[in-house]
């Protein structure tokens, strides 16, 4: 006999629910770029496992990802929050310069259609 007892059952949603509405706008912007930024830095190999989650297919997509969303809501949260997330962005855009084989030409790195030529 299996007492476990699927996941779904036991889920509330309603209070999920109430949960995520009583969340400020300005939380859920500045969380979700938070974890763009953390598996980009696993991505680009700069976590202590170094080389062995690095893949830097996957680490430009979070990265053009992350600007994508910094650059739409740039006018939504204020910069208190904003600018330590572009130093974050740049900072991983660096990163993957350094990372790969072949740089991509100035303006045509991961989220540099958004932030512009990203130079070390």
């Amino acid at each position: 006999m299996n007492d476990a007892t699927p996941a779904t059952e036991n889920t509330d949603y309603d209070a999920l629910t109430r949960d995520i509405a009583e969340v400020p706008a300005v939380e859920v912007i500045v969380t979700v770029a938070v974890n763009l930024m953390s598996a980009a830095a696993v991505k680009l190999g700069l976590t202590e496992e170094g080389d062995a989650h690095k893949d830097l297919d996957e680490a430009r997509k979070l990265v053009h990802a992350l600007a994508g969303l910094l650059d739409a809501s740039t006018t939504e949260i204020s910069s208190f929050h904003a600018a330590p997330l572009r130093d974050g962005l740049k900072s991983l855009q660096l990163a993957f310069r350094e990372a790969s084989f072949v740089p991509d030409e100035p303006g045509q790195g991961p989220g540099e259609k958004y932030t512009g030529p990203v130079y070390g």
